[in-house]
């Protein structure tokens, strides 16, 4: 969830009227940009409630709030947003394509190539990934994370297809450090582990399945997997 459209934390009490999103300005400002005067408030707690299930996991609960979101504000690239994240939560992949590439188009972000990559892998079309993940990683403005997501998706689509050499040379785009391990640094490092063996280059993928265990020795399966390779 991109930190500009998480709303403040702080439970209501029940039964209690819904007040006013405590949203970013930036979002603020969409809103107001896009919505009638009458139904801004409206738009803002309902995205609002949309975010703070997307935020419990609970994206069938996300559903409702952001559809009705965007029926009051359709040019809002928060609203397309948080629809589409929504949508590609309960598996509505070509819903969470459509949505996504209008909060792209609005925006003019990129930041959520990594949920249409993956919205396409599971449509049976893993190598337009590609592109995409090329896009976020040439963007200063996408975060960490999303970039390495977007790789990991482009890179095992290219794997998939028998190009190692170019699986293995996305992935190296993503830059990690060694002494220090986010959780999709130790899936970057698996996912490369894993390219390198099954191009053969089993020296090499036992390195990263060592790389994986040392920060986190019951991550994934990478210790099956490093005692496969002997």
């Amino acid at each position: 969830m991109p930190k500009s459209l998480k709303p403040r934390a702080g439970a209501r009490p029940k039964g209690t009227p819904a007040k006013r999103a405590d949203l970013s300005r930036e979002v603020e400002e969409d809103i107001r940009r896009t919505a009638r005067p009458q139904l801004q408030r409206e738009v803002e707690s309902r995205l609002a409630r949309a975010i703070d299930r997307l935020e419990r996991d609970d994206p069938r609960g996300a559903l409702p709030e952001a559809e009705k979101a965007k029926a009051m504000a359709p040019r809002s690239a928060s609203a397309r947003e948080v629809l589409g994240m929504a949508y590609y939560g309960v598996g509505r992949w070509q819903e969470a394509i459509t949505e996504l590439k209008a909060y792209k188009r609005i925006s003019g972000r990129p930041d959520q190539n990594h949920l249409i990559a993956d919205s396409l892998r599971g449509l049976g079309r893993p190598m337009e990934a590609v592109p995409l993940a090329d896009e976020m990683l040439r963007d200063r403005r996408v975060p960490a994370e999303a970039k390495a997501e977007a790789v990991i998706v482009a890179s095992s689509a290219l794997a998939d297809a028998g190009r190692f050499a170019e699986a293995l040379a996305l992935l190296a785009r993503a830059k990690t450090r060694e002494e220090v391990a986010q959780d999709y640094t130790l899936r970057l490092w698996y996912v490369r582990g894993d390219v390198l063996a099954r191009a053969g280059r089993l020296d090499e993928a036992a390195a990263e399945f060592r790389k994986v265990m040392r920060h986190d020795p019951s991550a994934f399966d990478a210790a099956e997997r490093l005692a496969a390779l002997g």
